[in-house]
């Protein structure tokens, strides 16, 4: 039986570290997954805590249900290696992307295709062990998809930093209008944000981020302009270049001073998507939702008919890849700390080593 090496979580807020175990052999529709790349997200860093913060000295604990040791990672792409009785046996050698928000199958979200929303999900690295391993047991082929002539790298992050960025982007523009758009946060979901957006023949594109080297990738990426929250005059500003507020903003923080600051930022009737984890507690006066008339709507990943929308969309050529690094997977501690740390630009890609 072949040895599985993994990256694994032993303990809550500690580093990951490796364990061996045998691999396991796919059952019924099952099919084993060798793991080529898997994309390190922030929301590892939340899994690893144990908790989201909730503000004002609140958690959210997220341990229940997890058994230790377990395994992270959520954007997988890889080799099929073998396959349960029931899955069919031509995938075996087949290059595949991981559709890894998989619900229980039988609930009313999953009988809708809803299967993100499902509260008795089985989401790979989330409730399930994930790709930080050398193999990942996947319940079943439907959930993998072909990703040719992409690379490997570029296909595990569209499914999750890319569907999240494409899912907020879908309902932010259904919004009766959109004359301008303004993206909060560059990090890996952020810029990947910002390629679909132009993939989506989104011609004027405003970011916003703390970071300087954040803000010159996404100008160097194609955003139009781009803003430091930090000055006091910028809200000021970002008014009076937008003609009175955007109409569309997605929040890809996800924080106390991002929300605060999309807020001032938005039109009158405009529409705020919050799809970022940091976490923290944000209030709002109950009248300024009439008297703004906005609305606020969060989102986070998205459908397998939007994974297979997206994955055609990046296959078509229009989706310029964002900056990506590679780095072994036996380097997943030193890189989860270095992306707490905000020394991360882009998405970092763990890869196997044969």
């Amino acid at each position: 039986m072949a040895l599985m090496h993994r990256q694994s979580l032993v303990k809550f807020g500690s580093p990951v570290c490796e364990t061996i175990v045998e691999a396991p052999s796919p059952q019924g529709g099952e099919v084993l997954l060798r793991v080529a790349r898997c994309g390190l997200c922030h929301s590892d860093l939340h899994l690893q805590d144990g908790f989201f913060d909730a503000g004002q000295g609140q958690r959210i604990d997220i341990t229940r249900g997890i058994k230790l040791p377990f395994t992270l990672g959520h954007e997988i792409a890889g080799t099929v290696e073998a396959v349960g009785p029931d899955a069919p046996r031509d995938l075996v050698g087949e290059k595949r992307v991981v559709f890894p928000w998989i619900g229980c199958g039988t609930c009313r979200d999953c009988v809708n295709g809803d299967e993100n929303l499902c509260a008795r999900n089985r989401y790979l690295g989330v409730a399930l062990d994930g790709g930080f391993a050398s193999h990942v047991v996947v319940p079943d082929s439907r959930y993998l998809l072909a990703y040719d002539p992409l690379p490997a790298g570029f296909a595990a992050a569209l499914m999750c930093s890319g569907l999240t960025a494409y899912g907020a982007l879908k309902r932010a523009l259904s919004h009766p209008r959109h004359r301008n758009i303004l993206l909060i946060g560059m990090g890996g979901v952020g810029l990947m944000g910002l390629a679909i957006a132009r993939a989506m023949d989104i011609e004027a594109i405003a970011i916003a981020d703390l970071s300087e080297s954040a803000r010159a990738a996404a100008l160097q990426a194609g955003a139009t302009t781009a803003y430091d929250p930090a000055p006091r005059e910028t809200a000021r500003r970002m008014l009076k270049d937008s003609g009175g507020g955007f109409d569309v903003i997605i929040d890809f923080a996800g924080n106390e001073a991002s929300l605060n600051f999309a807020v001032g930022a938005l039109a009158r009737g405009g529409k705020i998507v919050v799809s970022g984890l940091i976490g923290g507690s944000f209030a709002i006066p109950v009248v300024s939702f009439v008297h703004k008339r906005m609305s606020i709507e969060g989102f986070m990943t998205g459908t397998l008919d939007e994974a297979r929308e997206l994955l055609a969309l990046a296959q078509s050529g229009r989706i310029a890849q964002p900056p990506m690094h590679e780095a072994p997977l036996r380097d997943a501690a030193d890189w989860m700390a270095r992306l707490r740390q905000g020394e991360v630009t882009g998405r970092i890609i763990l890869t196997n080593e044969d």
